[in-house]
C-alpha cells in the first residue's frame, strides 16, 4: 500500500501525534454514529415489518419470532462470521487486557448484522453493546492501519465506544464517561481531547440524521422536593440488590445454556424458552424502550395480558404485580437470549428493569399512601440511573445519560444519591460488573491498579532465565566444581535424566567443602541439593510470580512445565523489565 506509507511519511513530518489523534477522533467519532444509525435503522425497519406480517394473521407468531432471530443469528455468526458471541463489551475488555488492543476487522460490521436479527425478531436484549463493539472496532482497526501503538489503539477504542453511547443517546457527556468508566483504566489529559471529539461528532451524526425520531428521550414533568428523601434512599438500596440479582441470574442462565453443547439445540431451546416468557409477559420482547416510555407517560393497560379482563385490570394492584414478575424474569430473558446463541448487550436490559423498578416502587407507595405521593415518572428515570449504576458499575455514566436524556439537570441530586448507593450496595455481593466477571474468574480482567497493571505486561516466557548450568543428582562434588569455574552464576539446577527439577544447589552450599579435594569423588549432589522456596508456572501470572518472591524472600525461582524443569526467573531481571515497561508507556 504505496500511498499509505507515502501518507504516513508525510504525516510525521507535518501533523504532531496529538493533533493526528484528534483527526482519527474524529473519523471514529463519524463512523461510529453512522454505524448506530444505520443499525437502529434497520432494527426498527425489521420490527415493524414483523408487526405488519402478524397483524394480519395471528398474535403467536411473536412467540415464534424470538427462535427464527436467535437461530439466523447463531447460523450467520458461526458459519459465515466464525464468530463467538457472547458479551460484546466483555470481548472489548478482552481484545484490551489480553490482544494488545487489537480487534478483528469482522467485527467492524459483524455484531451489526447479528444483533440487527436478534433484536429486530425480538431477543430481549439492547443493540449498545454491539454498536460499542462496532465503534471500537473501528477505532482498533483504524489505529493499526496507521500503525499506532498499544496506548493509542486504546484510545481509539475508548473513542468508538463515546462515539457509539453517544450516538444512540444523543448524549455527548455520557459517551465520554461511559469509555473512561468502562473500557479505559488509564486516562490522562491528553486523552480527554479525542474523546471529547468523537462523541460529540457521533452526537452530531446521529441528530442530523434522526433528529428525534427515534432516540431514547423524554421531557421532565414533575419536580422533587426535600421530603422524597427517604425514598431515594430506599430506592437506591433496591436498585442496588437487583442489579445483584440480575448480574447472579444472568450469569447462572447462561452457565446452564452453555453445559449445552450442541449450538443448534441451545437456539433451540433458549428461543423456545424466551418465547413462552413473552407469552405470559410481552413487555420482554426486544429492548423494552417502548415500555419504559408508556410506563413515564401512564400508559399501562395496553401491556397487562388480555387474561385478565377489563375489571381486574382496573385493579391498581395488578399493574405492580404485573411489572414485578417481568422485573423479576427480565435478567432470565436476557440471558437466555444472549446464551443461546443471541447478539445483544445489557445495557438496555438494565435501563429497562430499572425504569420498571421505579414505575412499581413509585406506584407502590403512591397506593399505601392512597396520594400522589411520589412522581412516577420522576422514579422511573431514577431507577434506570441506579440499575445502571449497579449493574454496569458505572455511576457517572448512568447520572450523565439520564440527565442528558431528560434535557436537564432537575433530577440531578436524587440521580446522584439513587447511583451513589446502588453502587456502594452492588460492589459490596459482587466485586466486579457483568461485563468484568467473566474476565476475573479466568485472569483475563486488566486491572486498574497501575502496579498490577505494568505487572500484567511483562510475559514469564521473555524473561525466564534458560542459561544456567544444570547437574545430575548422582553427579560428584567434582562435577560440580568443574560447572562452577565454567559458570558466571552461582546458582545450579539438579535435573535428573526424566528432566525434572529435583533440587538446586548455590555456591553457599559448598563453600565449606568446595575446595576439600578429598570430598570431590565421595560428594554426591543429592546429598547436598535442597528444594527451593517455590515453584513458577509458565503461564502464571506475573502478579502471583511477585506474591511468591515477597512470600519466600527469594531472588531466584524455578520455572516448572508439569514438573519439567524450563528455568529459573530473576527478581532482578523482572524489575528491570518492569522498569523498562513503565518508562516506556510514560513515554507514548
Amino acid at each position: 500500500m504505496k500511498w499509505l506509507r507515502k501518507f504516513l511519511i508525510w504525516r510525521m513530518k507535518h501533523i504532531r501525534d496529538r493533533n493526528f489523534l484528534i483527526y482519527l477522533g474524529i473519523i471514529v467519532g463519524v463512523i461510529s454514529g453512522l454505524a448506530a444509525v444505520t443499525l437502529k435503522g434497520s432494527v426498527h425497519y425489521i420490527q415493524h415489518w414483523l408487526a405488519d406480517f402478524s397483524s394480519e394473521r395471528s398474535y403467536w407468531l411473536h412467540i415464534g419470532y424470538p427462535v427464527i432471530g436467535i437461530l439466523l443469528t447463531m447460523l450467520v455468526a458461526r458459519y459465515i462470521f466464525k464468530d463467538e458471541l457472547g458479551h460484546g463489551i466483555t470481548n472489548i475488555l478482552y481484545a484490551i487486557s489480553r490482544k494488545s488492543a487489537i480487534i478483528e476487522r469482522t467485527k467492524m460490521y459483524s455484531r451489526m448484522i447479528t444483533s440487527a436479527l436478534t433484536v429486530g425478531f425480538g431477543g430481549s436484549v439492547g443493540l449498545e453493546a454491539p454498536i460499542v463493539v462496532t465503534g471500537s472496532a473501528i477505532g482498533a482497526n483504524l489505529g493499526q492501519l496507521v500503525h499506532l501503538n498499544y496506548k493509542k489503539r486504546t484510545l481509539l477504542i475508548g473513542c468508538g465506544a463515546a462515539g457509539a453511547i453517544s450516538a444512540i443517546f444523543n448524549s455527548p457527556v455520557a459517551g465520554v464517561i461511559f469509555a473512561i468508566e468502562v473500557l479505559l483504566t488509564d486516562v490522562t489529559i491528553s486523552m480527554f481531547i479525542p474523546l471529547l471529539i468523537s462523541s460529540v461528532f457521533g452526537a452530531l451524526v446521529s441528530k442530523s440524521l434522526l433528529g428525534a425520531e427515534i432516540l431514547f428521550s423524554f421531557q421532565l414533568k414533575d419536580d422533587y422536593s426535600f421530603a422524597d428523601l427517604p425514598f431515594i434512599i430506599a430506592m437506591g438500596i433496591v436498585a442496588g440488590l437487583l442489579s445483584v440479582y440480575f448480574t447472579r441470574t444472568t450469569f447462572w442462565v447462561e452457565g446452564r445454556l452453555h453445559k449445552i453443547k450442541k449450538p443448534l439445540l441451545r437456539a433451540i431451546l433458549g428461543g423456545l424458552g424466551l418465547g413462552i416468557l413473552i407469552l405470559f409477559m410481552n413487555p420482554l420482547y426486544g429492548e423494552g424502550y417502548n415500555t419504559i416510555k408508556d410506563l413515564v407517560h401512564g400508559n399501562l393497560h395496553d401491556y397487562l395480558p388480555a387474561f385478565f379482563g377489563e375489571n381486574l385490570a382496573a385493579n391498581p394492584l395488578i399493574p405492580i404485580l404485573f411489572f414485578t414478575a417481568v422485573i423479576l424474569f427480565k435478567p432470565v430473558a436476557s440471558a437466555l437470549t444472549i446464551g443461546s446463541g443471541g447478539s445483544g448487550g445489557i445495557f438496555a436490559p438494565s435501563l429497562f428493569i430499572g425504569g420498571v423498578l421505579g414505575f412499581v416502587f413509585a406506584s407502590s407507595v403512591n397506593l399505601i399512601t392512597g396520594t400522589d405521593t411520589l412522581s412516577v415518572s420522576n422514579y422511573t428515570l431514577i431507577g434506570m440511573s441506579g440499575l445502571m449504576s449497579g449493574v454496569l458499575h458505572a455511576p457517572l455514566t448512568a447520572i450523565f445519560l439520564i440527565a442528558e436524556i431528560t434535557s436537564g439537570y432537575t433530577l440531578f441530586v436524587p440521580l446522584m444519591l439513587v447511583s451513589a448507593i446502588a453502587y456502594s450496595t452492588a460492589i459490596y455481593f459482587e466485586s466486579h460488573s457483568l461485563y468484568e466477571k467473566h474476565l476475573a474468574l479466568t485472569g483475563d480482567l486488566l486491572p486498574r491498579d497501575k502496579d498490577k497493571q505494568v505487572l500484567r505486561e511483562i510475559n514469564i516466557e521473555k524473561v525466564v532465565e534458560t542459561d544456567l548450568l544444570k547437574i545430575a543428582p548422582e553427579a560428584t562434588l567434582g562435577d560440580l566444581v568443574e560447572l562452577v569455574r565454567k559458570s558466571k552464576r552461582n546458582l545450579f539446577p539438579v535435573v535428573n535424566a526424566k528432566g525434572e527439577l529435583v533440587g538446586i544447589i548455590t555456591l553457599d552450599d559448598i563453600r565449606d567443602i568446595m575446595f576439600d579435594r578429598e570430598k570431590y569423588d565421595t560428594v554426591y549432589i543429592n546429598s547436598i541439593m535442597h528444594s527451593p522456596p517455590a515453584s513458577v508456572s509458565p503461564h502464571e501470572n506475573m502478579q502471583s510470580v511477585m506474591e511468591k518472591f515477597e512470600a519466600t524472600g527469594a531472588w531466584n525461582l524455578p520455572v516448572l512445565d508439569d514438573g519439567i524443569y524450563v528455568g529459573f526467573l530473576s527478581k532482578s531481571r523482572i524489575f528491570n523489565t518492569y522498569r523498562n515497561k513503565l518508562r516506556r508507556q510514560h513515554n507514548n
